[in-house]
């Protein structure tokens, strides 16, 4: 699939946590699952020939949507390959509208097993330096390899 569109999209993560009103005092909570799905509302336009492709893979390929399948979405380390399943609103697992010029407006809800994200070293770094400076120097170092240093030793 082309990458949807920025109308609508959004992520949409499910809450890991639960929480317990106390009688009195403040309420509890408390993790309940490590790990969640998060619902992305989507929107391709296609052309004519990629809907009928879109159809045809959908039905033939994701067993009418009931299966996963691997897509490059948005998320907050850029773009990403992420595992993910059709969930539809409500019946429809998509809703597909013409559009002039022989288009189709795709729209859908998307439900996505595990976001990629920067893991806990990566975190530690960022929480720990100042990140302007941090990727400053880090293309200072990157062109001072590959571009300033003379062929004959440069990695």
């Amino acid at each position: 699939l082309p990458l949807p569109t920025y109308d609508g999209y959004a992520l949409e993560p499910e809450s890991a946590v639960t929480r317990t009103d106390m009688e009195s005092g403040p309420a509890r909570q408390r993790r309940r699952f490590t790990q969640t799905p998060t619902r992305i509302p989507v929107r391709w336009r296609m052309s004519q020939i990629e809907f009928a492709t879109f159809e045809a893979w959908f039905r033939l390929k994701l067993a009418d949507g009931g299966d996963w399948f691997g897509i490059s979405l948005l998320g907050g380390i850029g773009i990403a390959a992420h595992e993910a399943r059709f969930v539809g609103q409500g019946n429809t697992p998509y809703k597909a509208v013409p559009s002039r010029g022989g288009a189709w407006v795709v729209t859908s809800v998307l439900e996505v097993r595990e976001r990629p994200m920067l893991d806990a070293g990566a975190l530690e770094i960022l929480l720990a330096e100042d990140v302007v400076v941090l990727f400053a120097n880090i293309q200072t170092l990157h062109s001072t390899l590959h571009v300033g240093l003379p062929v004959s030793i440069r990695w």
